[in-house]
């Protein structure tokens, strides 16, 4: 399969009145349709906000690192395909669908060894219809300029 590099951003209005960036990946329907990809997985970080509810400029940068860290790790092992990314109110998600779990977890793993650890909740459940990158594209797209 082939890992798309096409993304969109959108500006959404967040739980707590504060605005949380919302990226969302686009041209993976053949993750989707393959019928394989039926766990999400969210993987939080509360971080210490600006008063925007935005991070500083370190934790941004470590949060480049870490996403770059784990998209080059899936494309090398595509037990998962991460479809988006919320940026606000003093939290950090990224949203993966996987294959397995127990694979994901040791890519995932494997992929921040060499990054400082920071403290992230690991959620995951089976989501075969993919309702929230559903919910999340109905919300949010932007489609690519060139389209």
């Amino acid at each position: 399969m082939r890992n798309s590099n096409k993304w969109w951003t959108f500006p959404a209005d967040g739980e707590g009145g504060k605005t949380v960036i919302v990226t969302g990946r686009d041209d993976i329907d053949q993750f989707r349709e393959s019928g394989k990809y039926i766990y999400r997985i969210n993987v939080s970080w509360n971080y210490n906000s600006l008063s925007n509810g935005m991070p500083e400029d370190a934790e941004s940068h470590l949060m480049e690192q870490i996403t770059d860290s784990l998209l080059m790790a899936l494309k090398k092992d595509q037990v998962a395909v991460m479809t988006g990314i919320y940026t606000g109110e003093g939290r950090r998600d990224w949203v993966f669908y996987c294959k397995n779990l127990a694979i994901f977890n040791k890519v995932f793993n494997r992929a921040l060894e060499d990054l400082p650890t920071i403290p992230l909740l690991i959620e995951a459940e089976e989501d075969k219809d993919w309702e929230e990158y559903s919910q999340m594209k109905e919300e949010t797209y932007v489609p690519d300029e060139e389209e």
